[in-house]
């Protein structure tokens, strides 16, 4: 089962759930597919880690075919292409490596070379098989590094907890698209209103069963809560606003290997993700 945890910015305490539900289980699979700030390595700090690069093609030009007719600029929607003084240039920082370019070349002047974006480091952290992507600083898309992260777990039977991008962007669509159920982490205020309105959106679009989860909550007026009401939203949980809790998230220490009490909370949690994900199964076969 493929389960992804999503916000609609950082700091909503998305990495901590992902964290803790796999922690909690007696074999997991983290995928961290934030891959232009990863961070659950910080947490699981796993060891005999692999590393393995991946890789685009970019258009690459042949100067003594181009005629300059000017066809590849105008396919490129991403402005990667320019020709300026009888010489046609390739941005390669903005390439989003779509391959058009070089089918709509009628001279066959463009071919494809290959360019480094980043890598996948995978390790082990006691029963919990760590996946990370890195994406490369200044690189237009983290999209080809979360397709092969998610390629390399495809055929697990063990539980994938998929630590999301925040937002709502291409990153967060590959990061959700062959999930078997969503978790929609939100904040107790209006701004945590929005974002969760945000995610919600786009998981709605996709057609993905999902429960929000409730965090940092107090006995006071919750925003976010109030949204999921009048939504009718499934609240599938609520973490109290705890110091302990917090404490041991910001020295990047797993709460569930920590304190009993707080294990039994996310161990919960996954007992009503799969109840949840069983009685949509049953309704949609």
């Amino acid at each position: 089962m493929k389960i992804a945890i999503l916000s609609g910015k950082g700091g909503t305490g998305k990495t901590l759930v992902s964290v803790n539900l796999a922690a909690s289980c007696k074999h997991s699979t983290y995928v961290d597919c934030d891959v232009e700030e990863p961070n659950g390595h910080l947490f699981f700090k796993p060891t005999e880690i692999e590393k393995q690069e991946v890789s685009i093609k970019i258009p690459l030009v042949d100067t003594k075919r181009c005629i300059g007719c000017r066809e590849c600029v105008d396919f490129c929607k991403f402005n990667a292409l320019a020709y300026i003084k009888d010489k046609l240039y390739v941005f390669e920082d903005i390439c989003h490596s779509c391959g058009g370019c070089i089918l709509f070349c009628p001279q066959n002047a463009l071919s494809e070379k290959v360019k480094l974006i980043g890598e996948i480091q995978t390790g082990k952290s006691t029963r919990t098989t760590v996946m990370s992507g890195i994406l490369n600083t200044g690189e237009a898309s983290g999209v080809p590094i979360i397709k092969s992260l998610l390629q390399k777990c495809r055929d697990t039977d063990e539980f994938v907890f998929i630590d999301c991008p925040p937002g709502s962007a291409c990153i967060v669509m590959e990061s959700i698209k062959d999930v078997d159920y969503c978790i929609l982490v939100a904040e107790p205020t209006i701004f945590g209103v929005h974002n969760l309105a945000m995610v919600h959106e786009l998981v709605t679009l996709f057609n993905k069963p999902h429960g929000v989860l409730l965090n940092k909550c107090l006995d006071d007026f919750n925003p976010a809560e109030e949204f999921c009401i009048k939504k009718g939203i499934k609240i599938i949980g609520r973490i109290p606003f705890d110091e302990t809790l917090g404490e041991l998230n910001s020295n990047a220490y797993i709460a569930v290997r920590e304190r009993t009490r707080l294990k039994g909370l996310f161990y919960t949690l996954i007992q009503d993700v799969l109840k949840e994900v069983t009685d949509e199964t049953a309704i949609n076969p």
